[in-house]
C-alpha cells in the first residue's frame, strides 16, 4: 500500500488543499428548506449565523455542519464501537471540505437523572473527590482530632515531645484477647514467645489515690496465680527514659515501639513511671483508628454517591429518602390551628386529634388564631412532636406505620409523604466516614480571617464563586501543595470559567434537572473550556438565553478566547451584542420556512449595516425598529396580585405587585430570582388558591391578594407540546379537528361513510396501517444507523389510497398537510373554524411551518408560541393571566415585533400578560417593569426597581436601567 511519501507532489498538494484548508466550505446543502447553499466559513474565527425564525440557521450549522462532523468521526471508527454510539445520518450536502472536529453546545434542557449535579456534569466533583482522597484530613467527630497512622518513628518522636526530660515510662502493648482462648494460655503463650513482664493498671479510683501501675514477673508468678482482669493488663516490652537530645533513645523507643506493634495487633500503649502522683497514658495504634472508632482510608471512590463505596445507606447517595412531607401536612401555611391548618386531623375518624391539640395549645399558651406560617419555632415544634394526651404530627404517623398491614391506613398515610433531606447524611449523600475527611479553609461569609473543616458535601453547598474563592485560600502544607498541585489547577479552572459563563450563583450540589436551558447549555461551554481543545469547531446555540445584558460581555469574551487558542466558533444568535463583536456575520432568510433557505448576506458588522437585502442589517442599522409605545397603559392600584412575605430559595420577604390589564416583565440578572417568584411563588401559589391540580411545591410566601381578580392563570413555558412525530401544530390548537370535519363533509366521503375519525393517523381506519401513520418504515441495522425508509404501502402519505381519493378544493388530506400555515389561510378562506386558528399561528410568526410538521422537530421557542397562538385561537371567559418565560427564546428582531403584537392582542381581549425576559425590546414595549436583583444568588431577591421603562432608566442603581437607556433613544418615535 503507497504511503503519503511516494504521492506524486501535485496529488499531495491537492489533498492538503481539501483536506486542511484555511476555510470551511460547504456546497450544495438542502438539508430541510436550504436551497442549495454553496458557504464558505473562515477558520479559527467568531462566525455568527443569523436571520428570521424557521429561516434555515439550525439546518445549516446543527442538522449539514455538525452533523456531518459527528458522522465522518463515527465512521471513523470500528463497527464494534459504532454499535454504542448514537447513529447519524449523512445530511443532504454535495460536498464539505475543511471540516474539523465538532462540538455541539446545544440549546436543551439537562438530564433527567436525579443523580447528576452542577459539580458532576463540569467534572469539578470528580477532581473533588480526587483532592479529598489525596490531601483530605480525617477528623475524629468525638474528640475533634485529627486521625492519623502512627509509625514507629512518629510515636518515639510524640513521646519524646510529649513527656518531661528523663520521664521514666513502660512501653507496652495491649493484652492479647484471641476468641476462645483463657487468661492462662493467653499468659502462657505470652511466657513462651519471650514476654515475661506484665503491667498491671490500678482501677480509677486506686489511681485517683495516686496507686502506681504495677509490674508482674511471670519467671517469677504462675499465669494461674495472676489475678489482675485483662482489661487492666499490658504487655511490657520495654522500660525507658525520654532524652529529647539523644537521638539514640529516639532510635532505641521506635525500635520497641516497631516491636509492640507487630506483636500488638498494631497498638501501642505508653505508660509513665512517676515516683509519685498521677501516672499518665498515651496510646497509639499503626491503623486508621482514634476515640474507639477505625477509619476508613480515604479512596476516591469512597466520595462518590454514585458508587455503593460512598453512597449514604439510608438513602443510597439521593439525598432525600421518602417521609412525611411537611408541604403537604400543612398545605396552607396561612390557616391557624383552630381553622384546621394540619390537614391529616381533618377528616371525622382523626378528628380527635384536633381536638387534643387545640387542648394542648390552650395549656402551653399557642395562639390558635394566627396563622401557622407566623407561630414561633418552638410552638411548630410542639405541633409536631406533642406532648401530654397529644400525639403530635410524627406520633399520628408513627401509629399509622404500625397499622401499615391495614390498606386503608397505608392509602391514607401515602397521601402526605414525600422526599425529605436525609436524617442519616443530613442531605450530603455520603456515608459517613467520607464526611469525616475535611479540607481546612477560609469561613466564607463570615468577619475576620476565620478559618474551619470543610467536608466534601459542605463545598458542594458553597456556589461557583465562594468555591473558587475557598480554593484560592485552601490551608494545606507544603508537602501537600506539591502532591495536590496539579488537581488544585484543574478544579481552580472549572470554577473559574463556571464564574466567566455568568453562572457564579449556582451552588456545586443544584441537580441538573433543575436548570434552564441556557444554564445547561453555558455549564457545557464550562465544561469544553475545561478541556482546552484546540483546533476544533465550537457550534453554539443561542449562548446568551437566560443572560442579562450584562452579562453578555463576559460570555462573548470567553467565546472569544476558544477563537483566539486555535478553534473555530460558529454561533446561531440573534443578540446585538455577539453580532458586534463577530469576525463575520452570515444572515438566512429572507423569509421563513419555504420563503428562506438562501444566503442573504455575509461579511463584517460594518457591511451587514448597509447591505439593503439584509433584514437583520435593516434592524442593526436603525432602518427599522421596533418601537417604543407612544403612551403605555396606565397602572390601576385596585386591580393588580400582591405577594407578600416571598421568601423561597434567595427571595428576601418580598412584597410585589403586579398589575392587570397590561404587559409586565420581570427581569434581572441570571440566578436573583425572577423563575422562584413568577414560576414557583405566583403561579403556583394562585393554581393552590383556584384549587388546580399543582404538581410541586408552592414557593414560601405570606400570602397572595387580588387572586379573585381573575379567573385563571395560564403558564406558557418552552416545554416540548409532543414527543410523537404524530403530533403537530395543527393538531395542538385544535385545528385539525375542523379540517377532518371538513373532509367528512364532502360528497365523496359521505357516500363511502367516511367520518372524521377516518381523517386521522392517530388511530386505525384512514391511516396506513403498515406505517401506522408515520409516512416511514424503520429498518434497524447491527452497526449502522438505523434507515428509515419511505413506506411503500401509502409513499409517505401516511394514509390509505381509499382516503387519498377524497379531495377538498383539490387537495387530498396529506396535500393539504404538506401546505405551509400561510398557505393554509389562503387555501381555507371563508371557512371561518379553521381560518381563525391557523391565523394565530401566522399572527405570532409561524406561517412558515407546514400543518403536518411533527411536534418534536420544533424548538422551545417555535413550541412556546404555538401555545401562545393555542391561547389566542381560544374564546376564553373571564380574566386570564398569561405567564411567559423567556418567550424570545430563538427570535429574530422582527419575530419579537410580531410577538410583541400577540400581547397586545391578549391585553386589548381583557387578559393580562407577565414575562420572565432579558431582551430589551420587549421590556422597552412593557407597561410595567419588576428589575429583580442586585445579583445573583444569594445577593440577589430583592425589587431593586419598578414602574415603567422609563422610571427604570432613570435608577442608577438598576443595571437593566443602564441598558434601557440606549434602547429607549433607539426605539422613540
Amino acid at each position: 500500500m503507497a504511503n503519503a511519501s511516494v504521492l506524486p507532489h501535485s496529488l499531495k498538494n491537492s489533498i492538503q488543499k481539501r483536506f486542511v484548508g484555511r476555510e470551511l466550505v460547504v456546497k450544495g446543502a438542502r438539508q430541510h428548506n436550504l436551497k442549495n447553499v454553496d458557504v464558505t466559513i473562515p477558520k479559527k474565527k467568531l462566525v455568527v449565523v443569523t436571520g428570521p425564525s424557521g429561516s434555515g440557521k439550525s439546518s445549516l450549522v446543527f442538522d449539514t455542519i455538525y452533523a456531518e462532523g459527528q458522522r465522518r468521526y463515527v465512521e471513523s471508527l470500528s463497527a464494534y464501537a459504532r454499535q454504542f454510539l448514537d447513529r447519524m445520518d449523512k445530511p443532504d450536502v454535495d460536498l464539505i471540505t475543511g471540516l474539523a472536529p465538532a462540538i455541539a453546545i446545544e440549546q436543551q434542557t439537562g438530564t433527567k437523572n436525579p443523580r447528576s449535579t452542577v459539580a458532576t456534569q463540569t467534572e469539578v466533583y470528580d477532581y473533588l473527590r480526587l483532592l479529598f482522597a489525596r490531601v483530605g484530613t480525617t477528623i475524629s467527630p468525638v474528640s475533634g482530632e485529627t486521625v492519623v497512622r502512627d509509625s514507629p518513628r512518629s510515636v518515639a518522636e510524640a513521646v519524646q515531645a510529649s513527656l518531661d526530660e528523663k520521664t521514666r515510662f513502660y512501653l507496652c502493648f495491649p493484652f492479647p484477647k484471641h476468641k476462645g482462648a483463657k487468661k492462662t494460655d493467653e499468659l502462657e503463650a505470652l511466657r513462651a514467645r519471650g514476654f515475661f513482664r506484665l503491667i498491671a493498671l490500678p482501677t480509677e479510683k486506686q489511681a485517683a489515690k495516686g496507686a502506681q501501675p504495677d509490674v508482674i514477673d511471670l519467671s517469677e508468678t504462675e499465669p494461674s496465680a495472676v489475678k489482675t482482669p485483662v482489661n487492666r493488663l499490658l504487655v511490657l516490652v520495654d522500660r525507658l527514659a525520654t532524652n529529647p537530645d539523644q537521638s539514640s533513645t529516639t532510635s532505641r523507643i521506635a525500635d520497641s515501639v516497631e516491636q509492640a506493634f507487630r506483636e500488638g495487633d498494631e497498638r501501642v500503649v505508653v505508660i509513665t513511671a512517676p515516683r509519685e502522683g498521677l501516672f499518665e497514658t498515651l496510646e497509639f495504634s499503626a491503623r486508621f483508628e482514634r476515640d474507639g472508632i477505625t477509619f476508613e482510608d480515604p479512596t476516591a471512590q469512597l466520595f462518590s454517591f454514585n458508587s455503593p463505596l460512598g453512597a449514604c445507606p439510608a438513602c443510597q447517595g439521593f439525598g432525600r429518602v421518602p417521609g412525611v412531607d411537611p408541604d403537604l401536612v400543612v398545605p396552607n401555611p396561612e390557616l391557624s390551628l383552630r381553622q384546621d391548618a394540619i390537614a391529616p386531623f381533618r377528616t371525622e375518624q382523626w378528628s380527635k386529634h384536633q381536638r387534643s391539640l387545640l387542648r394542648m395549645a390552650g395549656r402551653e399558651g399557642i395562639d390558635l388564631d394566627v396563622p401557622y406560617t407566623l407561630l414561633p419555632q418552638s410552638h411548630k415544634d410542639l405541633v409536631w412532636s406533642g406532648k401530654g394526651d397529644y400525639v403530635g404530627v410524627d406520633g399520628f404517623f408513627s401509629y399509622l406505620k404500625k397499622k401499615a398491614y391495614k390498606m386503608h391506613f397505608r392509602i391514607y398515610s401515602a397521601r402526605f409523604r414525600g422526599y425529605t433531606r436525609c436524617s442519616a447524611c443530613d442531605g450530603y449523600r455520603l456515608r459517613p466516614q467520607a464526611l469525616h475527611v475535611k479540607l481546612r479553609g477560609p469561613a466564607l461569609g463570615t468577619e475576620g480571617d476565620e478559618r474551619r473543616w470543610f467536608h466534601i458535601g459542605e463545598l458542594a453547598e458553597l456556589t461557583t464563586a465562594d468555591a473558587r474563592a475557598f480554593f484560592d485560600a485552601v490551608d494545606l502544607s507544603d508537602h501537600d501543595l506539591e502532591v495536590a498541585s496539579r488537581i488544585l489547577d484543574e478544579v481552580r479552572k472549572r470554577l473559574g470559567y463556571l464564574v466567566e459563563v455568568g453562572l457564579d450563583y449556582l451552588t456545586l450540589d443544584r441537580l441538573a434537572m433543575t436548570l434552564s436551558g441556557g444554564e445547561t447549555q453555558r455549564i457545557n461551554l464550562a465544561t469544553s473550556l475545561g478541556s482546552s481543545l484546540v483546533g476544533s469547531l465550537y457550534v453554539l446555540d443561542e449562548p446568551t438565553i437566560g443572560l442579562h445584558p450584562r452579562d453578555n460581555d463576559r460570555l462573548i469574551a470567553i467565546l472569544e478566547g476558544l477563537r483566539d487558542i486555535g478553534n473555530t466558533v460558529l454561533v446561531v444568535e440573534h443578540d446585538e451584542q455577539m453580532m458586534r463583536r463577530a469576525d463575520r456575520i452570515i444572515d438566512i432568510g429572507p423569509g421563513s420556512g419555504a420563503l428562506g433557505g438562501e444566503i442573504i448576506f455575509e461579511g463584517t458588522f460594518e457591511d451587514a449595516l448597509e447591505d439593503e437585502n439584509s433584514l437583520t442589517g435593516a434592524y442593526l442599522s436603525g432602518r427599522k425598529t421596533i418601537p417604543v409605545p407612544s403612551e403605555r397603559r396606565v397602572r390601576n392600584e385596585d386591580r393588580q396580585i400582591v405577594i407578600k412575605g416571598a421568601r423561597q430559595h434567595n427571595l428576601k420577604r418580598l412584597e410585589v405587585a403586579f398589575p392587570l390589564d397590561q404587559i409586565t416583565v420581570v427581569t434581572g440578572v441570571s440566578g436573583s430570582g425572577k423563575s422562584t417568584l413568577v414560576h414557583s411563588t405566583l403561579y403556583a401559589g394562585l393554581q393552590r388558591l383556584k384549587g388546580r391540580d399543582f404538581e410541586g411545591k408552592v414557593g414560601a410566601h405570606d400570602h397572595i391578594e387580588g387572586a379573585d381578580l381573575i379567573e385563571s392563570v395560564e403558564m406558557v413555558d418552552q416545554t416540548p407540546i409532543g414527543k410523537s412525530p404524530r403530533s403537530n401544530p395543527v393538531t395542538y390548537i385544535k385545528a385539525f379537528d375542523a379540517i377532518r370535519e371538513l373532509m367528512a363533509s364532502t360528497h365523496q366521503a359521505k357516500v363511502r361513510g367516511y367520518r372524521a375519525g377516518t381523517f386521522s393517523f392517530n388511530v386505525p381506519g384512514g391511516r396506513c396501517e403498515t406505517c401506522q401513520g408515520e409516512g416511514v418504515v424503520q429498518i434497524e441495522m447491527q452497526f449502522l444507523a438505523d434507515l428509515y425508509l419511505e413506506c411503500e404501502a401509502c409513499h409517505g402519505a401516511r394514509f390509505k389510497q381509499d382516503v387519498l381519493e377524497i379531495r377538498y378544493k383539490g387537495k387530498n388530506i396529506a396535500e393539504i398537510l404538506a401546505l405551509t400555515v400561510d398557505e393554509a389561510v389562503d387555501y381555507f378562506t371563508g371557512q371561518k373554524r379553521v381560518e381563525k386558528k391557523l391565523k394565530t399561528l401566522q399572527d405570532v410568526g409561524l406561517g412558515y411551518l407546514t400543518l403536518g410538521q411533527p411536534s418534536n422537530t420544533l424548538s422551545g421557542g417555535e413550541a412556546q408560541r404555538v401555545k401562545l397562538a393555542a391561547h389566542l385561537s381560544k374564546t376564553h371567559q373571564g380574566h386570564t393571566l398569561y405567564l411567559f418565560d423567556e418567550p424570545t427564546t430563538g427570535l429574530h428582531f422582527d419575530d419579537i415585533r410580531k410577538l410583541l403584537a400577540a400581547f397586545n392582542a391578549l391585553v386589548e381581549a381583557g387578559h393580562s400578560v407577565v414575562l420572565i425576559e432579558h431582551n430589551l425590546d420587549v421590556i422597552k414595549a412593557a407597561d410595567w417593569v419588576i428589575d429583580i436583583g442586585p445579583e445573583g444568588g444569594r445577593r440577589g431577591g430583592f425589587v431593586v426597581a419598578e414602574g415603567t421603562p422609563e422610571d427604570l432608566a432613570a435608577i442608577d442603581e438598576s443595571h437593566t436601567g443602564q441598558f434601557l437607556k440606549e434602547a429607549l433613544a433607539v426605539g422613540s418615535p
